[in-house]
């Protein structure tokens, strides 16, 4: 379909009508509550959406309106929604953006100003789209920092951050262990332009006693063994970006620490008494349901919000079509080559096996397999017996019917390119088709060779 279609949600039957006619080069859909608009998302599909925040039952405030926008990002992640609000616009803008929303914009209503918003959404939709059909069809990309991948659900992450990593504010990036939190924190750090140092702590991995040390420093004299003042991980970042890995594990007593300095940007040494001021982006992840310990107050939720400014959810591995085969390849040549190992590639029932492993443990549960698989391959091709692995099932989540045949017929593909290496014949021979009919379907559903 050519003509560009936008949903408009709105419950003001007057505003409907106004905004309808003002949008003369759209097809135009109209919706007064949530359940009227998700039934037009999956059935019509549309790139943008207007959203009143302000939606029965909750008309007053913003609860139906959030409610909404979480579960139309969810279904639809590529998306462009626009909120508007009158009710505490500033509070409301912040964290629909940080919840995914694309713009925003605050009643009354500036149809001109509107009208711009909505066009540059389609016009990035746009552009967002033809950079999928682009990496769709390439076997391997290193995207932002040093990341390989060219999954659409993976790229648009990396735009996410490259875009917000100029602006000052603290990322905290949600994932499970393995999907590269620290590639993408370090992705934040080169993109943002500071001069300091990146400095990486694991609050997981160092002893609830040693941790404020770690992280404050301490004077010399201010507990046994404190022979000499260190500066902390803090200090060490100043001028650039501190890392927080593992947020989630910070003891209670730490995070008011913590929160202190996010709000007065001074720190304390252990032991000392002079405030030392520090100027450092940060960054922090966890693979813990955050949101879950903000609710039993096991994380400080005005911590919470200092260090979530910006949310990014990583996906899982499993949920990256396509990438699970780029990524084995990348960590083959990696360790043959440290190795000195005669591997040279995969055999197909690996290959086949890599496809089907669900990858709990992510790319770092992928490398350490095919580290393994390098030094126990008798051959020049890895097997699937060398992987260890064994075979799991698929799932996917659907908008619609056609979109779960279009899903199908894209993951498979992407599947059998990477398998072949972005050979066209031995991506036909795999999928068992012809060369003519793997290039309709490619144009069909607009993946480049």
């Amino acid at each position: 379909m050519t003509e560009k279609t936008l949903l408009i949600v709105e419950d003001d039957l007057a505003l409907q009508r106004q905004l309808r006619w003002a949008y003369d080069g759209y097809r135009v859909l109209v919706a007064g509550t949530r359940e009227e608009a998700m039934a037009i998302l999956r059935a019509e599909e549309p790139a943008v959406v207007t959203l009143d925040l302000g939606l029965p039952p909750d008309p007053d405030g913003t609860t139906e309106g959030f409610a909404t926008l979480a579960e139309m990002l969810a279904l639809k992640p590529d998306l462009k929604v626009i909120v508007a609000s009158g009710h505490g616009a500033r509070e409301s803008a912040l964290r629909a953006i940080g919840e995914g929303a694309w713009d925003f914009y605050a009643k009354p209503i500036d149809i001109d100003a509107l009208g711009l918003i909505v066009a540059r959404a389609f016009h990035v939709h746009a552009l967002e789209a033809e950079n999928r059909r682009l990496a769709a069809g390439v076997t391997g990309e290193t995207a932002l920092g040093g990341m390989v991948t060219a999954a659409p659900e993976m790229l648009k992450v990396t735009r996410t951050i490259e875009r917000v990593a100029s602006a000052d504010l603290s990322v905290m990036l949600l994932g499970a262990s393995g999907t590269g939190k620290e590639l993408l924190a370090r992705g934040v750090h080169e993109k943002s332009g500071r001069k300091g140092e990146f400095v990486a702590i694991n609050c997981a991995a160092i002893p609830e006693t040693l941790l404020e040390s770690e992280l404050f420093g301490h004077e010399k004299g201010a507990f046994t063994g404190a022979v000499k003042t260190t500066e902390g991980k803090i200090e060490q970042a100043h001028g650039g970006t501190l890392f927080l890995d593992e947020i989630g594990d910070v003891p209670l007593p730490l995070q008011v620490k913590l929160l202190r300095f996010l709000q007065e940007r001074v720190i304390e040494r252990i032991g000392g008494r002079k405030a030392i001021p520090v100027d450092v982006r940060i960054v922090c992840a966890t693979h813990r349901d955050i949101d879950a310990m903000v609710a039993d107050q096991s994380f400080r939720e005005d911590l919470y919000y200092r260090l979530a400014e910006i949310v990014v959810r990583i996906p899982s591995l499993a949920e990256r079509p396509g990438d699970a085969g780029l990524l084995a390849r990348h960590f083959m040549r990696k360790y043959a080559l440290r190795m000195k190992s005669g591997v040279k590639g995969f055999a197909p029932d690996a290959l086949a096996v890599i496809d089907a492993h669900p990858w709990s443990g992510n790319v770092r549960e992928l490398e350490n397999r095919v580290k393994r698989a390098v030094i126990m391959a008798d051959g020049a091709r890895i097997a699937a017996a060398d992987l260890d692995l064994g075979r799991a099932e698929e799932a996917a989540l659907p908008i619609n019917l056609r979109a779960v045949r279009e899903a199908a017929d894209r993951k498979a593909i992407r599947h059998a390119l990477a398998r072949a290496d972005g050979n066209i014949s031995g991506t036909a021979r795999i999928l068992g088709i012809s060369r003519p009919t793997l290039y309709d379907l490619m144009r069909t559903y607009d993946l480049q060779p």
